[in-house]
């Protein structure tokens, strides 16, 4: 079984647990940058996959009592080898075929900086998604928590800013 290799990217994060799939939608929309890509297709394709992953067993599908929210966990039979083992035959043959038609060019070192900007804002979503939930397990942490949460929110918002500029600069390339 196949799976999407921007998936694969995203839940391969070691943090990357307890998460809805709104929030792997919203990852998954910033890290393949396609401005055509409609919401609610993203939304149930990245449910497809999710779903295959909780047949696997490898994800175990949580709904809260109390409002009906559906999150996802990743389970002991979660690996993340494997899972980069399937994606990797997309991503080399898109690489491949990227790297042989412009080589060292400043679009590719574009590109590559604007992947690394995306593969940080999936961490940092993942890190403020964790000190939400810790604050909410620990109510006495509440405030340091809460700073800490402020300051990813606030280099999230940052990495935005760089990832919109990278992307106008390709444009203005092509």
């Amino acid at each position: 079984m196949v799976f999407d290799q921007y998936i694969g990217k995203i839940l391969s994060f070691p943090n990357m647990d307890h998460f809805s799939a709104v929030e792997i939608r919203t990852a998954y929309l910033v890290l393949k940058n396609d401005e055509d890509t409609d919401k609610s297709d993203a939304r149930r394709f990245v449910y497809s996959e999710l779903l295959k992953l909780v047949n696997l067993g490898w994800l175990k599908k949580l709904v809260s009592t109390k409002k009906g929210i559906t999150s996802y966990v990743k389970t002991d039979l979660f690996d993340v080898e494997l899972l980069n083992i399937q994606t990797k035959y997309v991503a080399v043959d898109k690489a491949e075929s990227v790297n042989t038609k412009n080589a060292n060019t400043v679009s590719d070192d574009l590109s590559n900086r604007l992947n690394g900007y995306k593969s940080d804002l999936l961490e940092g979503l993942g890190e403020a998604e964790e000190y939400k939930n810790l604050r909410n397990e620990f109510p006495k942490m509440h405030d340091s928590l809460l700073e800490k949460y402020n300051v990813v929110r606030e280099r999230n918002a940052r990495l935005l800013g760089k990832i919109k500029a990278i992307e106008i600069l390709i444009k203005q390339q092509k």
